[in-house]
């Protein structure tokens, strides 16, 4: 056992920082192939759970493309949990030095178990929507709980004092509340379309045309209050104005593609994309937010033992 923890990462180095990097990018992922699955309507291609079928843990010829989609899916989600092992076991050696990575990396792993018990309970309830809309709440939070590791991992465990003036902080967090407000009403106008996963899937009696028109509302003062950031952090000339920028771009892609997708009838594709993206927002607000307190250097180098050299040079700051 003592051979075994000694095999352990005992610092956060370049590897520690990969690992959680592809972390975040295997989240998004999944919500990428998931969405395949239910704009294929391939959301019933394994119409059970935990097998594929009463009789196969694996789809079988019979059951076509669906099958592919479903259990492929399936396959991803069993990478990540393998992923979340590998991210837990880069920092378990740290947990008395680094607790927030101790505690980001084992909140996330056992997100993905209790991932998958609603992906399952949403085959069993045949893609109630609720459960399929909850599905995709969870996912969101698992991106942000990444995208704090991955910025954790570039910073120290000593106190954290506010960096950026208080109409910043205001704006940021109410910026933040806005853009939860609009991908769960995303997900409301996804649950009345015509992508339920499969034909048969019961929808959520929403009106659908009424409830695009009422999504946008939440995405047009998100780029209000986004814009409004970016003006405070340029003229305040804070570090923290490329994670603005980076979020404004998002927003602006999301956007057109939400214009586009409504006026071409929902295409899967963009559709597909439009999930993918609501993701990368989620992680590109929790950056944000991350970055409206700073880390007193002398206290990082206390807190943060690492490794010199190429590393040390790179920052998520």
């Amino acid at each position: 056992m003592n051979r075994m923890s000694s095999w352990l990462p005992s610092v956060i180095d370049s590897r520690t920082r990969m690992i959680a990097w592809i972390y975040l990018v295997a989240q998004i992922l999944l919500v990428g192939t998931g969405g395949l699955v239910r704009l294929t309507s391939s959301g019933l291609g394994c119409p059970t759970w935990p097998r594929c079928t009463a009789d196969s843990i694996v789809n079988t010829p019979e059951m076509g493309i669906h099958g592919v989609i479903e259990f492929g899916n399936r396959l991803l989600g069993v990478a990540l949990g393998l992923l979340a092992i590998v991210a837990f076991l880069a920092v378990v050696r740290l947990r008395r030095e680094r607790p927030d990575l101790f505690r980001l990396t084992l909140l996330a792993g056992l997100g993905i178990p209790a991932q998958a018990v609603i992906g399952g309970i949403s085959v069993l309830t045949q893609l109630n929507p609720y459960v399929v809309g909850f599905h995709f709440v969870i996912s969101v939070l698992l991106v942000a709980l990444c995208t704090a590791f991955v910025h954790r991992v570039y910073t120290g465990n000593a106190p954290r004092s506010l960096a950026v003036p208080r109409r910043v902080l205001i704006t940021a967090y109410v910026t933040s509340v806005v853009v939860l407000v609009t991908i769960i009403v995303g997900i409301l106008t996804t649950g009345s379309g015509p992508h339920a996963g499969d034909a048969e899937a019961p929808r959520n009696g929403l009106n659908s045309e009424l409830l695009q028109h009422v999504h946008s509302w939440p995405a047009y003062l998100t780029l209000a209050l986004t814009l409004t950031l970016l003006v405070f952090v340029f003229r305040a000339r804070l570090p923290m104005r490329r994670w603005v920028a980076l979020l404004l771009g998002v927003e602006l892609l999301q956007i057109a593609g939400g214009l586009v997708q409504a006026n071409l009838g929902l295409p899967p594709l963009l559709v597909g994309i439009h999930m993918v993206l609501a993701c990368v927002l989620a992680a590109s607000m929790t950056a944000v937010i991350l970055h409206l307190k700073q880390t007193d250097a002398a206290g990082q180098a206390a807190n943060n033992p690492i490794r010199t050299g190429a590393s040390t040079r790179r920052s998520m700051s």
